[in-house]
């Protein structure tokens, strides 16, 4: 994934936005929605076929999200995009419980990326999922946070690694740690 070109344009404009400029929503939105498509198509790739949400809702909720929020304390591009991760990750979360609500056996799942499959197993319960998540971030927040980023986020490893400012190798090695626990939470998650 390529993240945009001009990303000093993008800090200058959320400050702008945080600031009270409303013009700066708008011009910031030109610039950012082919982007966040693009996080919304990575994320939706790793998605079971004949999935109902399209990556087009997906983004129109999580920009619906962002716009939505009142004087957002944006720092630079790197944690816009990292909030809007998280929002995509609420967005299936609730589109998940929202369709296991509506039917019996409607828990959603998810395929798993590359990065994330660490069982034979690569499908998972998006909410089973959250939920070990959750409880990963109890107990390292910064491991919950690359996960976030890569799977919710579609960023890459380097992307990752600027969001949070620490290095590559760093974020591999914890990632895998994260996989290894992930895996092991998930094993014992109530059905």
């Amino acid at each position: 994934m390529i993240l945009s070109e001009v990303p000093g344009d993008i800090t200058r404009l959320l400050i702008a936005w945080r600031n009270g400029d409303a013009s700066a929503l708008e011009k910031l939105t030109s610039i950012v929605y082919s982007e966040l498509r693009l996080l919304a198509r990575s994320y939706m790739r790793h998605e079971r076929d004949g999935h109902t949400l399209e990556p087009t809702g997906l983004i129109h909720e999580a920009y619906l999200r962002l716009a939505g929020q009142s004087a957002p304390d944006w720092q630079n591009r790197s944690h816009f995009f990292g909030v809007a991760a998280h929002i995509m990750r609420q967005v299936l979360v609730d589109y998940a419980r929202n369709r296991r609500a509506g039917k019996r056996d409607g828990g959603r799942r998810v395929t798993m990326s590359e990065t994330l499959a660490v069982s034979g197993n690569r499908t998972v319960d998006v909410l089973d999922l959250d939920r070990a998540l959750d409880d990963l971030a109890n107990v390292d927040p910064r491991k919950a946070r690359i996960v976030e980023l890569r799977f919710f986020g579609g960023l890459t490893v380097e992307e990752t690694a600027s969001a949070l400012e620490i290095s590559a190798p760093t974020i591999r090695r914890e990632l895998r740690m994260a996989e290894t626990w992930l895996y092991q939470r998930l094993r014992t998650l109530p059905g």
